[in-house]
């Protein structure tokens, strides 16, 4: 039962629910899990747990992330993106009349700590029942707005076609940021609406979409990324001695260097390069926050 994050890179149609359970068939286990969802519309990076592993998702899911995505000025849509309804369609005068100087000062305006309402579409939950399910449902649901950080804004290339104008964008922003809401608050500046055609997800912190795999192609084995180089990625590293690798993982605390700078968990690595666990300092000592066992051999793997 071997343990590590898995970057796959998700078709279009798929949910993020349906990669999991790919993966789960492909990993041999049930314990799988993902790091933030993309709708079936969108493309991209996906971030998955196998097995003990799931345990450093939470580190995951609130990192800076990196999208593609595809704007279409001239046409408002009642879920902010191509599979919505019609709801306001511009003129071809007026798509016309939209100016580069026009479309970056509104990008510009989009760019920074902004204030941000989600998409009513999306998977915020609203009395325990996620919102989108609320929209499906025939309600109608208003998000309050709330901040975002929104770090790069860059066009990339415009397109005018079918009276539309193509924008195409690469956003990196915080946690939490809507691509979609990008589209919708892009295109009401600009008097003539907007929503998403296409989105691509293409970063999560370290990890990037250069080394992910499609379901079809990927080797679960030969991928994944061991539980201790995803920490390291992710978090500070502390290195122990064998003796402090089995207090550890018997849950003593263990005497270190103290160090005021680290707040925050930090991995604990083994001489042998095994994850031990994630700990936080208390002056000279750390103490444990999670334990990573050793993965158990499967029934396949024959023992000493």
């Amino acid at each position: 039962m071997t343990s590590g994050l898995l970057l796959i890179d998700k078709a279009q149609g798929w949910t993020s629910h349906d990669a999991v359970a790919r993966t789960r068939r492909l990993a041999g286990t049930r314990k799988v899990g993902h790091a933030g969802t993309l709708d079936p519309m969108a493309t991209g990076l996906l971030v998955l747990g196998i097995n003990s592993s799931t345990r450093l998702l939470s580190y995951v899911v609130g990192l800076d992330k990196e999208y593609l995505a595809t704007i279409r000025l001239g046409q408002s849509t009642t879920t902010d993106d191509a599979e919505g309804d019609c709801l306001t369609r511009a003129t071809a005068e007026q798509v016309a009349g939209i100016t580069p100087a026009a479309v970056a000062a509104g990008i510009k305006d989009l760019t920074g700590d902004i204030s941000q309402q989600p998409s009513a579409v999306s998977a915020i939950k609203v009395d325990g029942k996620r919102a989108y399910a609320r929209v499906r449902a025939g309600e109608d649901v208003q998000l309050p707005s709330r901040p975002v950080t929104v770090s790069e804004f860059e066009l990339l290339s415009s397109t005018r076609r079918d009276g539309f104008l193509d924008l195409e964008v690469r956003v990196e922003c915080a946690s939490g940021t809507y691509i979609r809401a990008l589209a919708r608050d892009l295109g009401r500046s600009l008097g003539v609406g907007g929503h998403l055609t296409a989105l691509r997800r293409t970063r999560i912190g370290p990890f990037r979409i250069e080394k992910a795999a499609t379901l079809e192609q990927v080797d679960v084995a030969a991928q994944l990324i061991s539980p201790a180089d995803a920490a390291t990625r992710l978090l500070p590293r502390l290195t122990l001695t064998r003796e402090q690798a089995v207090d550890l993982g018997h849950g003593k605390r263990i005497t270190v260097e103290p160090d005021a700078t680290r707040t925050g968990p930090v991995a604990a690595i083994a001489p042998d390069g095994r994850l031990v666990g994630l700990v936080e300092y208390r002056g000279d000592q750390a103490k444990s926050l999670l334990n990573f066992p050793p993965d158990e051999p499967s029934e396949s793997t024959p023992t000493p």
